[in-house]
């Protein structure tokens, strides 16, 4: 009888970083040792953090990414760290609810380092293009669950979240992004009417219309949204 495996949730993750990764080849994923000695990108790995059910350190490094700047475009528009941004997001969302921090460039070398790291390589065609290596953080251990979610929710008290208003939004290739011109209307997918989108971090969490405090626009808050329906979003 033949038995499989259960893929760990850093397999999961890889997989899902992989699968959204906008490559021109397709890519694979495999567990490796850090490479010694460290190749110069590692300078400028694209790392972000994950705080959540599973909380996690995530560093993508890549020893070329000419082509994220072929996808960026050569305008100043869009940034090439951008463009891998919703393939790190995919990978942290196999984790469980959670928000992912914001993605910036910094040195890899102490998570190519860091014994609790599991290192992957990204290869295309059997050449490797780069690293994916991911850290779960270990959750503390309370003798009671609710002690234990306000020990964490305590923690999370002073961290700073991007909140965002959303009247609408669509879909289109970079390069017809690279191609707006002053005057063109893009359409968005939301009726006239229609309540606005409060994201945290990327994730909606509520809804609300559109209001003008003092000059300034602001939101009122109409609808909070339980923590079903975020996770089925």
């Amino acid at each position: 009888m033949r038995t499989t495996t259960k893929p760990t949730r850093q397999q999961l993750a890889v997989d899902a970083l992989i699968t959204h990764m906008p490559a021109t080849a397709r890519l694979r994923a495999r567990v490796a040792d850090a490479p010694s000695p460290l190749p110069p990108a590692a300078a400028s790995a694209v790392v972000a953090s994950y705080v959540g059910e599973t909380s996690a350190d995530l560093a993508l490094v890549l020893i070329d990414n000419t082509f994220l700047a072929e996808a960026s475009g050569s305008k100043t528009r869009v940034k090439p760290t951008d463009v891998i941004v919703p393939a790190l997001q995919e990978s942290a969302a196999v984790l469980g609810t959670g928000v992912l921090s914001e993605a910036t460039e910094a040195d890899a070398a102490a998570s190519f380092s860091d014994p609790e790291a599991t290192i992957f390589e990204l290869l295309a065609d059997d050449e490797v293009l780069g690293w994916f290596i991911i850290r779960l953080r270990s959750q503390p251990t309370t003798t009671g669950s609710a002690m234990s979610i306000e020990g964490r929710l305590g923690r999370l008290n002073e961290v700073e979240m991007t909140l965002t208003v959303e009247i609408g939004r669509t879909r289109m290739p970079i390069r017809n992004v690279l191609g707006l011109e002053v005057g063109a209307v893009v359409e968005l997918d939301r009726a006239v009417g229609a309540p606005a989108d409060i994201l945290l971090n990327g994730r909606l969490i509520a809804h609300g219309e559109v209001v003008v405090v003092d000059q300034e626009f602001a939101v009122r808050v109409t609808r909070i949204l339980d923590n079903a329906e975020v996770m089925d979003r």
